[in-house]
């Protein structure tokens, strides 16, 4: 063989090896995907949502005058009696203290009101000599007038004389009591916080007692202190007869219905199982975290466990709440498997080793499967979570 020919039998054999070479690197490979069977599962579709657990009937213990508050003793979880059970007591305020403008006026209040008083003694004196007067004038008329010697007129002239000092004599009277009274106001705003605080050591404090049977929840205002009235002090409630409370959207709201199973977990201890009791009939604006404005709407829902599986839930915790709306056993495929195209579901089903698009009817469905009424059958393989490397007819393998 010649020079040039065994060249070029070299340089064929090694356009062979880089041509085989490039067919192998460019074949077409499997891709390794997730798969999953169409099977009959139970499916349940549920509202979920975090509530929190509370006493049903919760009653708030407020002062009803306004005082100074004894320091509340009683503590959260202590068994009260209705009617029996002392929970706070208010005693009288003692007066403020005056700054130097305020006590002059006062002083000068309670002098002003001292010589109103010693006008008011002399007025009376003044009654009581006119009306002494008038007593001897009415006694002499009615002894010149029995001897004939004065007319009837002059008897009563005389008669009303007397009337008109005797109502003298009481208005002076009056007079003198009103400003007596006026100098004891006067006399009174000059009391000082100290002399009040000793002088309230014997007066009557009324007494707050528990007006139901059950347990301090809470201490809303534990040390002593002036109060107004109304101001909420104590709250009281059965921590036995439990409810949860969950806002749920008002478009899911919409879906539950009272006489629902609902199932309560996420506070720490077993799941528990509830039913729902009433829907609240308004609905309020809530922002959300994220500063989104929700319509929110209340539902109620009561505990049917017995009070051993309760007693470690209290006042206030947070649960997580599942409101059962359907529960059934049908046939199902993972919503991971869904895919939207052209406004219509979509799986890849498993057909000979490559992908296969088909389209799906679904139904119910929840956080992880959903019904499936119509385009496939029990038992196909459909691939879950498809890549955009997977299209119609991709040749598939199951990942390792």
């Amino acid at each position: 063989m010649t020079t040039a020919g065994r060249r070029l039998l070299i340089w064929g054999f090694i356009v062979l090896l880089v041509a085989a070479g490039l067919a192998y690197a460019f074949r077409p490979q499997a891709i390794p995907v997730d798969l999953a069977s169409i099977e009959e599962r139970r499916l349940r579709v549920t509202v979920e949502e975090e509530g929190k657990a509370e006493v049903r009937e919760v009653y708030t213990l407020s002062a009803p005058v306004g005082g100074r508050l004894l320091r509340i003793s009683a503590e959260e979880g202590d068994p009260v009696i209705a009617g029996d059970t002392a929970l706070a007591r208010i005693e009288p305020a003692v007066p403020t203290f005056l700054d130097l403008r305020s006590e002059g006026e006062a002083r000068a209040n309670v002098e002003a009101a001292r010589s109103a008083r010693e006008l008011a003694q002399a007025e009376l004196t003044s009654s009581q000599a006119e009306l002494a007067f008038a007593e001897s004038e009415l006694e002499r008329a009615r002894s010149l007038f029995a001897r004939g010697t004065v007319a009837k007129r002059v008897l009563d002239q005389a008669e009303r004389a007397h009337r008109i000092a005797a109502a003298g004599l009481l208005t002076a009277q009056a007079a003198l009591d009103m400003r007596s009274h006026e100098l004891e106001v006067a006399e009174a705003r000059l009391t000082s916080p100290s002399l009040g605080q000793e002088q309230s050591g014997d007066c009557e404090c009324l007494t707050l007692r528990a007006p139901v049977d059950g347990e301090v929840l809470r201490v809303l205002q534990e040390s002593e202190t002036v109060v107004q009235p109304g101001q909420p002090l104590v709250d009281i409630g059965d921590p036995r007869d439990l409810q949860v409370v969950v806002d749920l959207l008002s478009e899911d709201a919409v879906k539950v219905e009272p006489g629902q199973q609902v199932i309560v977990s996420g506070w720490g201890g077993p799941d528990l199982n509830g039913v729902v009791r009433r829907v609240e009939p308004y609905g309020y604006t809530k922002v959300s975290a994220l500063g989104i404005e929700e319509q929110r709407v209340d539902v109620l829902i009561d505990f049917i466990e017995t009070q051993d599986r309760l007693s470690r839930l209290g006042h206030g915790y947070r649960v997580n709440v599942d409101v059962i709306l359907q529960d059934t056993h049908v046939l199902s495929l993972p919503i991971g498997a869904l895919f939207s195209e052209d406004g219509q579901w979509k799986v890849f089903r498993v057909q000979e080793g490559r992908a296969v698009s088909v389209a799906v009817e679904i139904g119910l469905r929840n956080q992880t499967h959903a019904e499936l009424r119509d385009g496939l059958n029990k038992g196909d393989q459909v691939v879950l979570y498809p890549t955009d490397r997977v299209v119609e007819g991709s040749l598939i393998e199951p990942r390792q």
